[in-house]
């Protein structure tokens, strides 16, 4: 039904980011506003790259990538109650990711990973390491990671892993996988 969805676990919180590159707005808010209906109150649900849309189905947050709106921007649009989260894929943006009101990095692709056409370099467990040197603010590793990586991607410094691949496999049994792992 949905495009895709990307879990975003810790021990801490459960977050769902619905993310759609393909489809228009009415479709995506459509989507948003089944999964806020479904599971709202139960996970926290981030809408990927579209403040607007986060609005508009009363979405938790945003998550923005470097070729999104500034996250000062999205702030601006979404206010200050709502979580902000931001892609890095090197130490650089992070730096500078750091220095935004996000509430969240993300530093990837951690490993290989087929959901995106044009990935950007791996950063491996090395690049989670420098990244939580880097920030004291929560880390979300993105990027290849799977039921069999992501404990050493957690051990590596990472707060939390963003999944899609792997949960698209076997949906019940890995995120029933993955909340185990992580517990």
């Amino acid at each position: 039904m949905f495009a895709a969805a990307e879990a975003l676990a810790s021990t801490n919180c459960r977050l769902l980011q619905y993310r759609n590159k393909s489809g228009n707005a009415r479709q995506m808010l459509e989507h948003a506003l089944e999964l806020k209906k479904r599971l709202g109150g139960s996970l926290i649900l981030i809408m990927n790259d579209r403040a607007d849309l986060c609005l508009a189905a009363d979405f938790d947050g945003v998550h923005v990538g470097q070729d999104d709106l500034s996250p000062e921007a999205v702030r601006a649009i979404i206010g200050p109650d709502r979580w902000l989260g931001v892609s890095t894929h090197n130490p650089d943006q992070l730096r500078e990711a750091n220095l935004t009101s996000a509430d969240y990095l993300a530093i990837g692709p951690v490993f290989a990973t087929s959901s995106k056409e044009k990935p950007d370099p791996v950063v491996g467990l090395e690049g989670v390491r420098r990244a939580r040197a880097l920030t004291g603010k929560p880390l979300v590793a993105i990027g290849g990671i799977t039921r069999m990586n992501c404990r050493a991607v957690l051990d590596a410094g990472a707060d939390a892993v963003a999944v899609i691949s792997d949960l698209l496999r076997e949906p019940q049994k890995s995120a029933e996988e993955f909340w185990r792992i992580l517990r």
